[in-house]
């Protein structure tokens, strides 16, 4: 159901989950949905609201009044969609698929919202006219928007990269081999033994600590969180039986969040696969969803089981993992929150002894004038807050190219030449404008890369005779 869903779309859907929940109502309703538009900071349509003079307080204390008498059965965040929000997302779904076969982003799940009050001119409809002050003129703003951002689509069909290349196919083809594939079919057969329709995080965290021979088994063991106190937890979990009318195997708005966490987190730590320790590193990430709740109720604590899982990642010192951390450094010292894949570059510089790293210095490049061209293009930072620091869409680009060349050689690690080529691949990045300003270029990066693998494989089979 969500696999056409941008990330933010994912999050208002996610957040109307999480209002549904504490207050302790039965069922995600669609007033659910407008708080999570409200409560979603970082999307333009929660501004449109807010300029409307809609506020995200007083319309909660409005919701929850409504609701107050609706059955508490459900204890936690995994509550089914009622019959008015199911139509919102279909209709939402619709309106994207009506325009070009774009995803599905905030502002087709807001004029859902709109249109659906219109037709039936319920309490939504209602609720607009006492909180909002020109609906119509909302809905003409958001009809302009959407017809533009697909205009821009027509024209630009790379943008679509940026929103979401394909994340629903991304969390599937985590589970199509290794560990992971085990894990998905013991989470699957738990969903038939259940009759649930939908994955959550509760199976696939059940699943995992169902391997007791696994290192992050063991683990989460010693940090309070074995087989039978989770499961002992999860079945106070009152049933989610949902109303979803598809009877297709899908996540819940927190599992495909959490996996798509999961992705990054591999990807960052340097490996190709996604294994356990990462899927339990995007829950700890996600902080939502039934497997987070039966975290906290065990009292665990976040900052603490995430050092556990990553220090005995750190004592390998994978590659990618020491350049991200460097250039994360690199950005720091230029007043930088953001990581592009400059920082990215001066990151495999920095590191030095990976192939990455030989490639450039034969090529001449050393980290000092690749630091000075650094700053001269991108200019020095006066702006620098002390909050975390963040990969831009472009590293972000990055990383996933180098994984997915890593995975067409089946390696199991994420190297410094992987990172290196996905540089090469995008031509119009401040990385490659900095390299040509050096007097670098694609084919002789691609050939030194090239020329290094050869290299080594020549010295291995020495070794192997």
């Amino acid at each position: 159901m969500f696999e056409r869903f941008t990330e933010k779309a994912i999050n208002i859907i996610s957040t109307a989950q999480k209002e549904a929940a504490d207050s302790k109502t039965y069922k995600i309703y669609p007033e659910h949905i407008l708080l999570g538009i409200l409560e979603t900071k970082n999307n333009i349509c929660s501004r449109l609201l807010s300029y409307g003079g809609m506020n995200a307080d007083k319309f909660r204390e409005y919701v929850n009044s409504k609701y107050k008498n609706v059955s508490h059965e459900y204890k936690h965040t995994n509550i089914a969609f009622s019959t008015g929000s199911q139509k919102i997302i279909k209709l939402a779904s619709e309106l994207a698929t009506n325009r070009t076969k774009s995803y599905i982003r905030p502002e087709h799940i807001l004029l859902a919202l709109i249109l659906t009050g219109e037709k039936n001119d319920n309490a939504l409809a209602e609720d607009f006219k006492e909180y909002f002050a020109d609906i119509k003129k909302l809905k003409q703003t958001l009809l302009t928007l959407i017809a533009k951002n697909d205009k821009k689509k027509q024209l630009h069909p790379e943008l679509e990269y940026k929103e979401s290349k394909s994340e629903y196919s991304t969390v599937q083809s985590i589970f199509k081999e290794g560990e992971a594939q085990s894990i998905l079919e013991r989470a699957v057969a738990k969903l038939t033994a259940s009759h649930y329709e939908i994955l959550g995080t509760e199976q696939i965290v059940q699943s995992i600590l169902e391997d007791s021979n696994s290192d992050i088994t063991k683990l989460l063991n010693d940090s309070g969180i074995n087989l039978d106190n989770y499961t002992s937890k999860l079945q106070e979990v009152s049933s989610r039986q949902a109303e979803f009318e598809e009877k297709q195997i899908i996540f819940t708005p927190n599992a495909f969040k959490t996996m798509l966490l999961a992705f990054e987190t591999a990807k960052e730590l340097g490996s190709a696969n996604v294994k356990p320790e990462h899927i339990i590193l995007g829950v700890l990430k996600a902080k939502s969803g039934i497997a987070y709740n039966i975290f906290k109720e065990l009292n665990i604590v976040d900052d603490d089981l995430a050092h556990k899982i990553i220090k005995p990642i750190e004592k390998q010192m994978p590659e990618t993992l020491t350049i991200l951390r460097l250039a994360k450094r690199e950005a720091q010292s230029m007043n930088r929150n953001i990581v592009g894949s400059e920082f990215i570059l001066l990151g495999i510089i920095g590191e030095g002894a990976g192939i990455g790293a030989k490639v450039l210095s034969q090529l001449g490049i050393t980290i000092k004038d690749a630091r000075i061209e650094v700053e001269r293009v991108l200019g020095y930072g006066n702006s620098y807050t002390f909050g975390e620091i963040v990969f831009s869409d472009r590293a972000k680009k990055i990383l996933e190219l180098a994984w997915e060349k890593a995975k067409k050689h089946k390696n199991t690690k994420i190297e410094s030449e992987n990172l290196l080529w996905a540089i090469t691949q995008t031509p119009d990045s401040i990385a490659m404008q900095v390299l040509s300003n050096l007097g670098v270029d694609i084919l002789e990066i691609n050939h030194g890369i090239l020329k290094e693998l050869e290299l080594l494989k020549s010295s291995d089979k020495q070794e192997n005779i």
